[in-house]
């Protein structure tokens, strides 16, 4: 059986070999006139500067970390320096995941402006076709990484040994965990620094338009869109997608050596989870084919139709696969729940499907344009700045009720028919078709992009009209995508807790230890403690860039006529040099924070930390992304024809109302676009370093050092 394996690298392959005829498909249409090339290049030119000064700076930290890897894990049972090796492919994988997704990303997007001036069709094939090569890039590598290293090490250095196999290729999930913090964080500093300056100096202050060429910010502001929604989205979730995997892995570990009908064995546990990702790629590219719009058309409707029939067919073909390689009789593993069959796998797979829609369809509730929750924090405009921002909290902290509810339910039934490996593989279930939903959420960046350089190149009315279009859907599947990456956050660091518990050896957490409670309670408070850096970066950030633009506007004569050019370059260097200077401290806490808690006070301190970290910035983290994308949308709802107040009189884009609105968004920019999100990563990370560290703290003294210097 273990030679179907071989098809999981192969699959990774094809998604790489697909991504490479969409970036070639993108980079052989019409790049547009002079101007929008002009355009295009200063974006690219400041979105690749930024990834390489951020990527230095994290590949020291990837040599530290894997150097220490290896020495912890020179000595004991299950354990290898190999480790380190996993770290590293992991780590690079996720970087050069990123850097395929940026590079064709910021091709696309003029491309993109070009295309809208013939057709609306045409412009959404070139945005949609640039946002498929990120999916299938991250994917792909994914893929190729993680079956080459398991064949490598199951095949050659570890045959006859999964508990060493599978504890060495936690690595390759940390490793793509690693990059993903720092990639959001650094990625979210960046935007929204540029997007604050542009905001509150360009449109508040001088009254300029949207993506206005006489703001210096606005270049700085179409990288952050590139650096943040497309490489920090495209991150975030290719370490979802590997943890989930991983976590399901090592969980199956309890169910491998199993005997069947025939009184043989089974590896299928172990290999099922490879092969679902596998095929989810197939059913992410045939999903692709289907996203076609007439003009005149909805592109929403086009997305849509992409992304429920990869997850339909996805259903259908998880179900087999759960036939075929679930050990033979239709029985594996005894839990309290009864004996767990081939159709309970599958059950619990098209849950995780499940609450992934449903969460990405409240998400998308609270925060599309137009609804209800969005036009309540617009009415609030009307009084001030001050009550938007209470009805933008208001409606934050309520939106995450339904949320949770739907991850409660989805745990609780994943394990009642499979026990936590059916929450494990819930949580690939979700990720399957990750192919095309990091697609359509890649989509939306460029489509916002494209906006921008048609409003800065000057083109004709009607192809701003046919952009702004992609961008309103854009918008939408950008708050569906946040909302989709923090369910699939819980689902994920949740089955890597269980995998950590198995393979440290816990039977149980006794919530009344005080050990326990105390890795609870620091646990619940870090999510607040690196939201504050996070958002305290932006706001010293964002401080450099007002300043810098307002100096501009007051120093280069003509600008805001229109008569002279804005200094654009030396506010990318604002944003980039804060970003790369913020993002370490962030990083290195979220990192090092489970790793002393381990060793100083053991493995179910560790355990009840986990546990508070992953409650608390679960629902911190909706609230943030919810409550951002709210005021978002409200303040676009002033803008072109204006808001219809209840009382009926009309606030259009200029107004007291509008302006109010402007701020509420501008407050919450870095709870959807840097804090918010970056909690997702927050939340795996810690438990997969926990999971990386598990065979160490298997072996030390129940209290850990502390516990051993006192004598408990």
């Amino acid at each position: 059986m273990e030679n179907v394996v071989f098809a999981v690298p192969a699959a990774g392959l094809l998604a790489l070999l697909f991504a490479y005829w969409k970036a070639a498909w993108v980079a052989r249409q019409d790049p547009g006139d002079e101007k929008i090339q002009e355009i295009v290049a200063a974006i690219r030119e400041g979105a690749m500067a930024f990834l390489g000064r951020e990527y230095r700076v994290i590949a020291i930290f990837v040599v530290i970390v894997a150097v220490l890897l290896a020495l912890m894990n020179m000595q004991g049972e299950s354990q290898s320096p190999l480790i380190a090796v996993s770290f590293v492919v992991g780590a690079c994988a996720s970087g050069l995941a990123g850097y395929f997704g940026m590079r064709v990303a910021t091709n696309a997007n003029g491309r993109t402006t070009a295309a809208a001036t013939k057709s609306l069709s045409a412009a959404l094939d070139v945005a949609f076709s640039g946002g498929s090569v990120m999916g299938m890039s991250v994917v792909g590598l994914a893929l190729i990484g993680l079956g080459s290293l398991y064949l490598l090490y199951t095949l050659v250095v570890f045959p006859n040994d999964l508990p060493t196999t599978l504890n060495v290729i936690t690595g390759f999930s940390m490793g793509a965990s690693s990059i993903a913090l720092f990639a959001r964080v650094g990625g979210g500093i960046y935007t929204k620094a540029a997007d604050v300056g542009a905001d509150l100096v360009g449109k508040v202050e001088a009254g300029l338009p949207e993506d206005d060429p006489r703001n210096p910010a606005v270049i700085a502001d179409n990288v952050g869109d590139n650096v943040g929604d497309v490489a920090g989205m495209g991150a975030d979730l290719f370490e979802s997608f590997v943890g989930a995997i991983v976590g399901a892995m090592v969980l199956g570990l309890g169910f491998a050596v199993v005997s069947g009908a025939e009184g043989t064995t089974s590896m299928g546990p172990i290999i099922l989870p490879l092969l679902i990702a596998a095929a989810g790629i197939i059913c992410s590219m045939v999903g692709t084919l289907f996203v076609r719009v007439k003009e005149g058309g909805n592109p929403q409707h086009a997305l849509d139709a992409g992304s429920f029939g990869s997850a339909g067919v996805m259903a259908l073909v998880t179900f087999a696969l759960a036939y075929w390689l679930w050990p033979q009789g239709g029985s594996a593993h005894l839990t309290s729940t009864g004996v767990i069959l081939w159709w309970h796998v599958g059950v619990a797979t098209v849950v995780g499907l499940g609450t992934g829609v449903a969460i990405g369809a409240i998400t998308s509730y609270y925060t599309s344009l137009g609804g209800g929750p969005v036009n309540t924090v617009a009415e609030q405009s009307k009084t001030g700045t001050a009550t938007n921002i209470i009805a933008g909290l208001a409606l934050g902290m309520q939106s995450t009720m339904i949320p949770i509810g739907f991850i409660a339910v989805g745990i609780v039934i994943a394990n009642t028919f499979a026990g936590l490996y059916g929450v494990a593989i819930a949580a690939l279930g979700m990720l399957s078709t990750i192919g095309i939903q990091l697609a359509v959420d890649a989509y939306g960046p460029i489509a916002d992009n494209a906006g921008g350089i048609a409003e800065m190149s000057h083109q004709a009315p009607e192809v701003r009209q046919r952009t702004d279009r992609l961008d309103a859907v854009g918008n939408t599947t950008a708050a569906i995508g946040k909302g989709f990456a923090i369910g699939s956050a819980a689902m994920t660091a949740l089955a890597l807790f269980a995998a950590f518990i198995q393979q440290a050896g816990i039977t149980e957490i006794n919530v009344a230890s005080p050990l326990v409670m105390a890795g609870l309670f620091i646990g619940g408070m870090l999510p607040y403690l690196f939201s504050s850096m996070a958002m305290r970066a932006v706001g010293e950030a964002a401080m450099e860039m007002i300043e810098e633009v307002r100096r501009q506007f007051r120093e280069i004569p003509g600008l805001l006529e229109g008569k002279a050019k804005p200094d654009t370059a030396r506010c990318v260097d604002i944003s980039t040099t804060a970003a790369i200077k913020r993002m370490i401290m962030p990083g290195t806490m979220a990192v090092a924070t489970p790793v002393l808690v381990g060793v100083l006070f053991g493995a179910e301190a560790l355990g009840g930390l986990l546990a508070g970290v992953l409650i608390s910035g679960v629902v911190l983290a909706i609230f943030m992304a919810n409550a951002g994308g709210a005021w978002d949308n409200a303040k676009k709802a002033f803008e072109g024809e204006g808001f219809n107040m209840s009382d009926g009189t009309l606030h259009t884009k200029g107004s007291d109302a509008h302006k109010a609105a402007v701020v509420g968004d501008t407050v919450g920019d870095p709870f959807k676009d840097t804090a918010g999100p970056s909690l997702n990563i927050l939340v795996k990370l810690m438990s997969v370093v926990a999971l990386v560290m598990a065979p160490v703290l298997a072996g030390m003294q129940a209290g850990g050092l502390i516990g051993s210097l006192f004598g408990s």
